[in-house]
């Protein structure tokens, strides 16, 4: 069937404003005399906020994301055959309902006793049987499919080669000139109309000509054209899993636009828009229906309104903080490019000699100029030449992959999407790494660990979600496993919120402490935010659930010793006495670690909410059983309830510091000897070649900064971006796992800003490196966003601003002074101090109360020591 409408009867709300050449009417367009754009024309007015390159993606993870938190697109670039790799949230394979193990509860305490009495592999044979689920493993998370986009005279020589992702924006940018003409596409998914949109355009009139079509190559089941510019996809994901449909429209200024076949075919454009929507039946009876009306609403508005509307969206939230970090040797300035750059013919990449790019005579002079690629590649030449603790380790980057931490935040995870999965929401294989799932005996957690800190927190709803699907299943698991009341999860969940065990390999599969984990994230919500409402309807009965089925699964050895087990330290396996090499075990110490934050949180919560049951007797009784974290014969934290050596001494996991980070019982300040013990561990750990994935390095950055050793943090943070970043700054687990980018973000607000205490440590662990720097909207717990400002390595200003009334406790090593003028609100300074940790503060504030502390010219008040 072949059906057209020529370019003037393309819908008047989407296209009939952009009558005329396309780049004309663009902000920051600067035109020649000849007619042609000017090559800083289609690049962001601010430079340091973007990543970008002079050549197409040649592979996957150098493409370019974009998301709106359900609908995600990896966009390459290519100016012939051009491939943009959707996903879409919620399309897993398969469905609910996967069963556990019901022979469990019967060989439960057999198994125990068979741990307390050194029977490792007799334990470990009866568990595999005994406790593994049917099927072991989760289904994966797959992709939507591939949008192609095939030009008429795509394999002419290109030049001017330009590809960019704005993170101000929010969009993609790909632009070039061949044959004359410059060409330029914008990209980017809308959160407020649920489509993703590609706008592309040029500067002379009826110069777009290409062939577009969806495919899901090899669960394709084929495309039907709707209409003369509409194609449909429809799919599914298994016998009983989730059924999708996903449509493209295409309007188009001048030219034609006619379906044929399942192509779209547009012919002698000035410039076209193309709407994708898609939707699946976890959300909706009609995807297709509802893909249908997406496209008729967001077609019903202009090109503007659709971009305006997203990006007002996202910089609402994108905009709450900003980091400078140094400024480079010699305040270099960042220069232009020139009028020339890399060429591509007949799809091979041939960068000529005389169009490359004009870079300054000394690189590191200016590192921002250069395409993200080389500028990553040029902080791994210097890491190999001269350390990761280099004087000059490009801390613009460090403070633009910042950025770009928080735009993915935003694109993978917001209100109404699912939870961020082990690569956000962008995945390209139909059997990916891990299934793609949620694997929340670190990871997932670690996705939403900047959430909070970095202005994000709306963000965080997503896992709340999640806990929520888990919990009916998790009651069941509790019950049905191991007799015990309240929720359970183990190391692994997937969209239908599953928490029987999952896998069949005993290094990770029967460990019972995920739902305590994530429990502990409502928790901190709460810290920072202070929803009564959230924690009284939401949070708090959760997180007693969760407790619930550890006072009920704990058990109490015979020198009072309260202990889960059977149950792992996550993936790490022991050395018996005997020789024997195990993992299953009772009472590893990370589970002990949860149990007390969670406990803990929970007594605080408990009483907030006014719970005057016998549980919060419960859980004192509790506490006081669990072993404190214990220092082991190489002077490190033990890992296990006894002092067993590590059949891996760099094992990725370092799970026994949980304690430090994200837990709260190890602190520099005040339990010193479990702070330097923990130092000792990471020592030995990386000595042995431990931090050798992304995640873990991340980790390792936060480890450091709870440590308050910022030279060590830095380190760990520039080795993971020489040694575990790809081209387009996603993390290299290897393979790409987006873990790794969010703890890295969260290690260096921990570097900056320090709540956990119940002060505000300000720059606890700032580097040599970071000799200067501003930071404005970091969040902490109490209400708290501070803006700070240093020089020299010292700090000159902090300002603070408080949601809700309270004592405000302010340590930091630099002497300040309260600046009375630039006060909002009724606030009292209350005392202050000086001790070995530095100057101390008290100030109370009113809620809605703003404060300012500079560095004063000399001491202005007296002091007392603590």
């Amino acid at each position: 069937m072949e059906s057209e409408t020529t370019g003037s009867n393309a819908e008047n709300s989407l296209e009939g404003h952009q009558a005329g050449r396309e780049f004309a009417g663009q902000p920051g367009v600067t035109w020649g005399t000849d007619g042609t754009a000017a090559r800083r024309s289609d690049i962001s007015a601010n430079r340091g906020l973007r990543l970008w390159y002079d050549s197409p993606a040649a592979e996957w993870n150098e493409a370019l994301p974009i998301g709106n938190g359900r609908l995600g697109g990896m966009v390459f670039g290519k100016p012939s055959l051009e491939r943009v790799q959707l996903n879409e949230d919620s399309l897993w394979y398969g469905g609910p309902g996967r069963g556990g193990n019901p022979d469990a509860s019967r060989y439960l305490s057999e198994i125990r006793q068979m741990l307390f009495d050194g029977r490792q592999a007799e334990a470990e044979h009866l568990a595999r049987m005994a406790m593994t689920s049917s099927p072991k493993y989760e289904q994966p998370y797959q992709p939507l499919g591939d949008l192609l986009l095939k030009f008429l005279d795509g394999e002419e020589t290109v030049e001017h080669y330009e590809r960019e992702l704005d993170l101000e924006r929010s969009m993609v940018t790909v632009s070039y000139s061949s044959r004359g003409i410059r060409y330029r596409r914008q990209y980017f998914a809308s959160a407020p109309d649920g489509v993703l949109v590609i706008r592309l355009s040029a500067d002379r009139p009826g110069a777009l000509t290409f062939a577009a079509n969806l495919m899901r190559r090899p669960f394709d089941g084929g495309t039907a054209s709707l209409r003369h510019d509409t194609l449909l996809m429809e799919g599914e994901c298994g016998a009983d899993g989730i059924s999708f449909g996903m449509a493209l429209r295409a309007a188009a200024v001048g030219g034609a636009v006619r379906a044929i076949g399942d192509f779209l075919s547009v012919e002698g454009a000035d410039s076209v828009t193309l709407l994708l929507s898609a939707q699946t039946t976890f959300r909706c009876r009609q995807p297709v229906q509802v893909c249908l009306e997406q496209l008729d609403r967001a077609a019903g508005m202009s090109y503007e309104q659709l971009v305006n509307r997203h990006q007002a969206e996202y910089r609402e939230k994108f905009e709450r903080f900003s980091l400078t970090l140094g400024t480079g040797k010699n305040g270099a300035s960042r220069t232009e490019c020139s009028d020339s750059g890399t060429s591509f013919s007949n799809g091979t990449e041939v960068i000529r000699a005389s169009d490359r790019v004009e870079y300054p005579n000394r690189i590191e002079d200016d590192q921002p100029s250069l395409p993200t690629d080389r500028r990553l590649n040029l902080l791994k030449d210097r890491v190999k030449a001269e350390g990761a603790s280099a004087e000059n380790s490009d801390p613009e980057l460090i403070a633009l992959y910042v950025q770009y931490g928080r735009y993915l935040l935003i694109s993978c995870s917001r209100p109404g999407s699912l939870a961020a999965n082990l690569q956000g929401i962008w995945n390209d294989s139909f059997t990916p790494p891990w299934e793609s799932k949620y694997t929340i005996n670190v990871n997932i957690q670690m996705n939403y660990w900047p959430a909070e800190l970095l202005g994000l927190a709306e963000c965080h709803e997503p896992l709340f979600d999640l806990i929520d699907r888990m919990v009916p299943n998790g009651r069941d698991t509790a019950r049905e496993m191991y007799g015990c009341r309240g929720f359970a999860a183990h190391h692994n969940t997937n969209l239908w919120g599953e928490t029987r065990p999952e896998g069949i390999l005993m290094t990770c599969t029967v460990w019972p402490m995920g739902a305590a984990w994530l429990c502990l994230h409502l928790w901190e919500h709460y810290r920072f935010g202070g929803d009564a409402d959230f924690l009284r309807e939401r949070a708090y009965p959760v997180m007693k659930e969760a407790a619930e089925f550890l006072l009920d699964y704990m058990t109490v050895d015979e020198v009072g010793r309260r202990m889960t087990g059977p149950s792992v330290s996550p993936e790490n396996r022991f050395v018996l006495p005997n020789g024997a090499v195990g993992s299953l075990c009772m009472g590893p110490a990370m589970d002990g670690q949860i149990a007390t934050a969670l406990f803990r949180a929970c007594l605080e919560a408990g009483h907030l909410v006014g719970d005057e049951s016998s549980f919060l007797e419960e859980l004192q009784t509790a506490l006081e059983e669990i072993p404190a974290p214990q220092i082991g014969r190489h002077g490190g934290i033990m890992e296990w309830l006894n002092d067993y050596e590590e059949a891996d001494p760099g094992h990725r996991h370092i799970s026994q510091l949980f304690a430090l980070y994200p837990g709260e019982q190890i602190d520099s300040a005040r339990t010193p000897e479990l702070a330097e013990a923990a130092y000792k561990t990471l020592e030995r750990r990386l000595a042995h070649g431990g931090g050798h994935t992304g995640w873990s390095r991340a980790w390792i950055i936060n480890y450091y900064a709870r440590l308050q050793r910022g030279a060590e943090a830095h380190e760990h943070l520039v080795n993971l971006l020489a040694t575990s970043t790809y081209p387009n700054l996603l993390d290299c687990h290897p393979p790409f796992q987006i873990d790794g980018n969010f703890g890295g973000i969260a290690g260096v607000a921990e570097m900056l800003l320090q709540s956990h205490m119940g002060e505000l440590r300000l720059l606890p662990a700032l580097p040599p490196q970071w000799n200067s720097g501003e930071v404005k909207g970091l969040r902490a717990r109490g209400g708290y966003v501070v803006d700070m400002r240093w020089e020299e390595g010292e700090l000159t200003v902090v300002k603070i601003r408080v949601d809700r009334a309270g004592e405000c406790r302010i340590r930091s090593r630099a002497a300040l002074v309260l600046i009375e003028e630039k006060q909002l609100g009724e606030v009292t300074l209350t005392s202050t101090t000086i001790s070995r940790r530095g100057h101390g503060y008290s100030i109370r504030m009113q809620q809605g109360a703003s404060c300012c502390l500079e560095r004063p010219v000399e001491d202005a008040y007296g002091t007392v020591e603590e």
